[in-house]
């Protein structure tokens, strides 16, 4: 069966879902399919848990999905509480701002989103559909482009958007796999957590966000044993704080353009706010608004320096954790039962018997060494490089030279209005990107405010 559209969206999760509402919002009869192998619009990888204790990790104030209305997703949180919905938002005894909701319930949020768009949409002929698969490969012409389906299916579209969303490297196979997702459990897994021995030894890979989901999904499970946490520089998220509003030191000095520059600023603000009894991270949120422009500016050797020297901090102290996870995180720690080091993953080891062993070698240690544990967590973060991405489309994207690696590899290269770089450079007149597929050219290109504003601007051009 084949289907045509003004517009296919591949991936629908909340990129795909928020780029299908603006371009239901707008005037004009328009097409629209989705192309998403899960079941349900709005929740992509992120938002598809359904534990409770795996939360946002900013609050209701900073993550709407409209662009135009900051307080949107607080407005909607008062309405569903009021209504009866999440109880348990009482035990966070804090304004509804300032709440963390659970992952799940936000997916929620997301597809009544797009239930009013449909409507909206309806009353001038515009149409979105779901089309459950997977899109394996994708050729473009002059006039259209074609979209293959895991199902043998064929679509036509007038335009194509990559909104593919991120690639976990817990669930993501890899082109060159040192098989450590096939020894791993799965991060948010509290179901398979339950069937380990309590008291036993939990390994986890990472020590980012995804650790932290890690924790909170064996603590769920009812785990009370030893968690050691191997992670190359042994750094664990900040605790989200809700700080002051703080001077956008940026926006009054054109001047700060290098990584050097801006490090050396921001310490200083971050003194000064300490010393006036402000919480550091005031500062530091000043800067969010600017990273895309600083990121496109930079050199590739200024950004090479920045993800080599700085990025394990900078995602450390700029993506930070929720309040209860961070306490939880916390807690064990301080019980002995959680334990950080800074080592590098180098292997998987043989092991007779029920368990897994791996060879780790400790920071400041020339030689590696075996340890052992009950079961295994990889929370090494997302996948960004699509060459070793080893899923059926970005694979054939690659080979036919529709899209190009982005800068220092990470996501695809695409012109500033979305449109996808081919093997040569060139902008295509028919293939767009947003979200986590354009890491390399914003850096900061996976929170819901950027999604939300990148929907918005793309959604006009295609209209356009």
């Amino acid at each position: 069966m084949h289907q045509s559209a003004d517009i296919l969206i591949i991936g629908g999760g909340l990129s795909g879902t928020m780029l299908a509402v603006q371009l239901l919002r707008l005037p004009g009869q328009r097409r629209i399919l989705i192309i998403e192998s899960r079941a349900e619009l709005g929740r992509g990888e992120a938002y598809s848990a359904v534990e409770l204790g795996h939360t946002l990790n900013g609050n209701a104030a900073r993550m709407s999905v409209d662009p135009d209305n900051p307080d949107d997703l607080t407005q909607w949180l008062t309405a569903h509480i009021a209504a009866g919905g999440w109880p348990e938002s009482a035990e966070q005894n804090v304004p509804i701002s300032e709440l963390f909701p659970p992952r799940g319930l936000f997916g929620v949020y997301v597809q009544q989103h797009l239930a009013e768009a449909r409507f909206v949409g309806a009353q001038h002929g515009s149409t979105v559909e779901h089309i459950c698969a997977e899109a394996v490969d994708l050729q473009t012409d002059t006039d259209s482009v074609q979209v293959s389906l895991s199902d043998g299916r064929r679509l036509c579209g007038t335009y194509a958007v990559l909104a593919t969303g991120m690639f976990p490297a817990a669930r993501t196979p890899q082109k060159e796999s040192s098989g450590l997702n096939a020894a791993a459990l799965d991060p948010w897994d509290v179901a398979a957590m339950r069937l380990l021995d309590p008291q036993s030894t939990v390994l986890i890979i990472g020590s980012g966000l995804t650790m932290v989901d890690a924790v909170v999904s064996l603590e769920q499970a009812g785990h009370r044993g030893l968690i050691e946490v191997f992670s190359r520089h042994g750094l664990l998220p900040h605790v989200r704080r809700q700080p002051p509003a703080w001077m956008d030191f940026l926006a009054e000095d054109p001047s700060i353009r290098t990584p050097r520059q801006l490090l050396r600023e921001l310490r200083r603000h971050c003194r000064e706010a300490i010393a006036q009894g402000i919480d550091w991270q005031a500062p530091l949120d000043t800067v969010r608004a600017h990273i895309g422009r600083l990121w496109s500016q930079a050199t590739d050797l200024q950004r090479r320096q920045f993800v080599r020297h700085v990025r394990p901090w900078w995602e450390s102290h700029h993506h930070r954790s929720p309040p209860l996870s961070a306490a939880l995180v916390e807690r064990l720690h301080h019980e002995g039962r959680l334990r950080i080091q800074a080592a590098s993953f180098k292997g998987l080891e043989p092991m007779a018997g029920e368990g897994v062993s791996i060879r780790i070698r400790r920071r400041g240690e020339a030689e590696s060494c075996v340890v052992q544990g009950a079961a295994l967590i990889n929370s090494s973060g997302i996948e960004y490089d699509w060459r070793r991405v080893a899923r059926p489309l970005p694979q054939q994207l690659l080979a036919r030279g529709l899209v190009r690696p982005g800068p220092l590899a990470l996501g695809i290269a695409a012109a500033v209005d979305g449109a996808v770089l081919d093997a040569e450079g060139q902008a295509g007149s028919r293939l767009f990107a947003m979200g986590p597929p354009l890491r390399g050219m914003w850096w900061e290109s996976t929170a819901v405010t950027d999604v939300a504003s990148q929907a918005k601007l793309l959604a006009a051009r295609l209209v356009d």
